[in-house]
């Protein structure tokens, strides 16, 4: 099966856009969406074309497609706009004989076991290490990346991680899960 894993689009309805066209493009049977939908966050600017009512109407579009998170900007009232569920703490994905940790990336995640992959949003950098305990992987941010990382996406396929750039489409990184 084919995910599009994506985070932090923060209510930007061009890259809420941007993201349901690669998403199409892409031909993914469904979008694993990581938290930090509509608000943008205290601590954040204003994203490109803040609309989060037009955010909620583009997923909407895609509700039978969608598997989410809760982030650290989602709350109840979000919920209300949107028309499939957001507030799951942690989603679990079996691949290449692994176990994929979802989250958001605010909380500690404290079930992890060696050989495990944790994949999370929230920090807006894409990223891959190997760590003690696991696995770590970062799909960065739809809306507000950081340290000169591309507005991005991550693609699971198989036993292959691929990073896309949302703006361009292009592949920057990849790395497999065997």
């Amino acid at each position: 099966m084919k995910y599009m894993i994506a985070s932090d689009i923060h209510g930007s309805a061009y890259y809420c856009r941007l993201l349901k066209d690669r998403f199409l493009e892409e031909g993914a049977e469904k979008l694993i969406l990581l938290g930090d939908l509509l608000y943008h966050g205290a601590r954040n600017p204003l994203p490109r074309e803040y609309s989060t009512l037009g955010c909620a109407e583009i997923l909407n579009s895609l509700k039978d497609r969608i598997l989410c998170v809760r982030g650290n900007c989602d709350s109840e009232v979000d919920q209300m706009v949107l028309e499939f569920p957001i507030m799951a703490e942690l989603c679990l994905l079996p691949a290449a004989g692994r176990t994929l940790y979802l989250t958001h990336g605010h909380k500690q995640c404290a079930c992890l076991k060696r050989g495990d992959v944790l994949v999370n949003g929230h920090f807006h950098v894409p990223a891959w290490e190997e760590r003690a305990d696991c696995t770590y992987v970062n799909c960065g941010s739809v809306s507000i990346p950081k340290e000169d990382s591309p507005h991005s996406c991550l693609i699971l396929e198989d036993d292959a991680l691929t990073w896309k750039d949302l703006e361009t489409g292009s592949v920057f990184r990849t790395a497999s899960l065997r």
